[in-house]
């Protein structure tokens, strides 16, 4: 009998090696992040100063060509404010009510979006200005990077694009007048546009995390009762 303890020890250990490899999985893919961000910068750049160029970057998540990308302005920037200072051949700029959409010719698949706007002036006594993005593709998708974090809580899963830039004059007394002031809300996806992530695909990740799931409690059930059995069968001798 005595014989058989380091197969039994043998056993344990794999299935509990096992259990902790599948937790491990599970819990990387419960808290993982978006795969893919809008970026934008504009070096050396101050507060209520002009003309600046801002630059937007854009990852490509689709197999689809990224073909346009629809922008909302923060408060203190008109549409009539921003044009075109460079961008993928054949784009072009549109004003919007609340902002502007640079799109033309689908990108290669696969490929980033870079391009970038000269705004008139920045509003004095702001350093942080989010820049709310919805990201076309060629096949009609889109990813809407539009969410701002709370102060204190974690990046959202679709963070708004945020420029910081220095400080520079406070504001003046008086706000912007109407015809500056943009929305509060953020670019919504057009209508006829599929999601990037289709109710399909999300039903698929459910169901593997939970095949994931499943398979992690068996196993931990597996190596408990294997726990069990060789104290009892160890107290028996």
């Amino acid at each position: 009998m005595s014989s058989s303890r380091p197969a039994v020890r043998r056993l344990l250990t794999t299935a509990l090696l096992t259990t902790a490899l599948l937790a491990a999985v599970v819990l990387g893919a419960g808290t993982g992040t978006a795969s893919a961000h809008v970026e934008v910068s504009a070096p050396g750049a101050t507060a209520g100063t002009g003309p600046v160029t801002v630059t937007f970057t854009a990852e490509s998540e689709s197999a689809a060509g990224i073909a346009a990308m629809r922008t909302q302005l923060p408060p203190g920037i008109a549409p009539p404010q921003v044009t075109l200072a460079s961008g993928p051949a054949g784009w072009v700029l549109t004003p919007t009510p609340d902002g502007f959409e640079v799109g033309g010719p689908p990108l290669p698949p696969g490929s980033d979006a870079e391009y970038a706007v000269t705004v008139a002036a920045l509003p004095a006594g702001v350093t942080e200005l989010a820049f709310p993005t919805v990201q076309r593709y060629a096949d009609g998708g889109e990813d809407a990077w539009i969410e701002q974090a709370a102060p204190g809580a974690p990046e959202p899963e679709q963070p708004a694009p945020v420029l910081t830039v220095a400080p520079g004059a406070p504001a003046p007394a008086s706000t912007a007048s109407p015809a500056q002031a943009t929305t509060s809300e953020a670019p919504a996806p057009t209508t006829e546009a599929a999601p990037a992530t289709t109710p399909g695909a999300e039903v698929t990740d459910d169901g593997v995390a939970g095949g994931w799931i499943a398979g992690l409690a068996v196993l931990a059930a597996v190596a408990l009762a294997g726990g069990l059995w060789f104290r009892r069968s160890r107290a028996g001798r």
